[in-house]
């Protein structure tokens, strides 16, 4: 405003000298020569310097001879996606331990093979029909295949929402009295729940969650403890509330200057929490998600609840049935069913915040489905492995060699990378990168499931105030000693390249996605020509 008002006063001095000399003119009646104006030539703007690849690759290799990373091993892969250029590569046949850029592989066998349309389905099986008076004579049975969006992650934090949906379609059935018991049918899915050759302790926490056929609220409970008054018990709160999770609660508040040793321990293959230590007063507490094992024993139970809640009458007890169970499996009719919402919006909440559970039930998923299409001959299924996730492995396997990837690109123990057995190449990646870009028909469908730097998911809080920010869409993976980003994005000159990046063995985890995120917005800022 200061800056304004001078300028007003320059303005009107001008103004008033102006109307001055006017007068003066004519009074003297002379007239006054026009001065001449000298042209002086506007300077032209610099020319903005035009990178060289050379420039760039010598960016980036520069970046690799840092002390923080050197001990390291670090795989890169860059091509140009229009003509599948090499921009730069170091170590792009090598293996590398993904962390979740595995879930590239397993999410985009899935798009292929299942297709964006594919719903999962929860049968409500009965012996027969439901009668006039609206009684199941029996039990009723809740048949799973894996439906995960019955989950807080897609009803905007609802517990029960999920839930009820599947209630409201047995009570518009016309169900009103069940004579037997509700029963849990995870039959769908067989194996052991956990991969073989996850670590022991990512099992109590929501990232190691169970497979299930009959899933809820990602097979995992809010929990949060709180300190109280000095002397007294923490607080514990388990969310939803059920009967399912024990909790054992020797947690003390201590006095505000007192020590925090808290110690939260989820019983391995055990509905079983136990909370130790002591927290001071006005401490900040726990708040974080805890797997549940067996958790359609939680789904059932929860069900049971909404049910009566909704004036269903059940007289017998819930249990479980799955693949290892000897009870015979009644002719059944199907009584109501729920259908998820697309493999399109689910592939998605895969994706973006690195989402393990589905990403196991999708391998599992793809395994049954390969299992219920195989070709029957002379009345004979073919042999076929036993477990779900064994088939799922082979058709991602298949799925991959059709479109180029190398035999031996991936080696994959789990759908999700929360193994540290699986190995895969910058390669494998790129090729996997160029065939969903440019030739699946789902193309589109694969790309929104991507996570946007700047913007959502994993990469929400990254390459902020870049130019890669909005602009670069991929997969990142994370966990100890290891993190990785692959993805698509734009060159400054507007030209797009896959990128890939795999980092292993530097102990700091900044330091590894420091030296990735410079890269990418080098690339990000590089205004030279890729393809000529």
């Amino acid at each position: 405003m200061i800056r304004e008002i001078k300028l007003f006063s320059v303005f009107a001095l001008i103004a008033l000298c102006s109307v001055g000399a006017e007068a003066s003119a004519q009074q003297t009646a002379k007239p006054t020569p026009t001065p001449a104006i000298s042209q002086q030539p506007s300077p032209s703007p610099s020319p903005i310097a035009v990178e060289t690849l050379d420039q760039l690759t010598a960016k980036i290799r520069a970046k690799l001879q840092r002390p923080e990373v050197r001990r390291g091993q670090v795989g890169i892969k860059i091509v140009s996606l229009n003509s599948g250029r090499v921009v730069f590569e170091e170590n792009a046949e090598k293996y590398f331990m993904p962390a979740s850029n595995m879930k590239n592989f397993t999410v985009a066998t899935a798009i292929e093979k299942l297709t964006p349309d594919f719903r999962f389905v929860t049968s409500v099986l009965a012996a027969a029909p439901v009668d006039p008076s609206g009684t199941v004579k029996g039990d009723l049975r809740i048949f799973g295949r894996g439906d995960v969006s019955i989950s807080t992650s897609f009803s905007e934090g609802n517990y029960y929402k999920g839930l009820d949906g599947l209630a409201d379609k047995i009570v518009a059935a016309g169900v009103k009295r069940i004579d037997g018991g509700l029963i849990g049918d995870e039959t769908y899915f067989r194996g052991s729940p956990v991969p073989g050759t996850w670590e022991w302790d990512d099992l109590q926490w929501y990232y190691g969650a169970e497979i299930s056929a009959l899933p809820l609220n990602d097979n995992a409970v809010d929990l949060t403890v709180m300190p109280g008054t000095s002397g007294s018990a923490c607080a514990v709160n388990v969310s939803p509330s059920n009967t399912v999770l024990r909790v054992l609660n020797q947690c003390t508040t201590v006095e505000a200057a007192g020590t925090r040793d808290l110690t939260i321990e989820k019983k391995v293959d055990r509905n079983m929490l136990e909370i130790r230590g002591t927290l001071p007063v006005g401490d900040r507490g726990f708040t974080g998600n805890v797997t549940v094992s067996r958790p359609a024993e939680l789904f059932i139970a929860l069900l049971r609840q909404r049910l009566e809640q909704k004036g269903v009458v059940i007289t017998g007890q819930t249990r479980l049935v799955n693949s290892r169970s000897t009870d015979p499996v009644p002719e059944t009719v199907e009584v109501a069913r729920l259908e998820s919402p697309p493999l399109s919006l689910i592939a998605a909440k895969t994706m973006k915040p690195s989402q393990n559970m589905y990403t196991e039930t999708l391998l599992w998923t793809i395994g049954e489905e390969a299992r219920r299409h195989a070709p029957v001959v002379a009345g004979v299924p073919p042999a076929s492995p036993t477990d779900s996730s064994e088939l799922g492995l082979a058709e991602v396997k298949s799925f991959l060699t059709s479109i180029g990837v190398a035999p031996d690109g991936i080696i994959q123990h789990d759908g999700s990378g929360l193994s540290r057995h699986d190995l895969i190449t910058p390669a494998a990646v790129v090729q996997l990168y160029l065939y969903m870009g440019k030739q699946s028909k789902y193309s589109q469908v694969w790309r929104d499931s991507l996570t946007i730097a700047g913007v959502d998911g994993t990469l929400k809080s990254r390459l902020t105030g870049t130019k890669a920010a909005g602009n670069l869409r991929g997969k990142t993976g994370t966990i100890d000693q290891v993190s990785a980003l692959s993805g698509y994005m734009s060159t400054a000159a507007g030209e797009q390249v896959i990128v890939s990046f795999v980092v292993n063995g530097v102990n700091v985890g900044r330091e590894r996605t420091k030296l990735i995120d410079e890269i990418v917005v080098d690339l990000a800022n590089f205004n030279g020509k890729i393809d000529q």
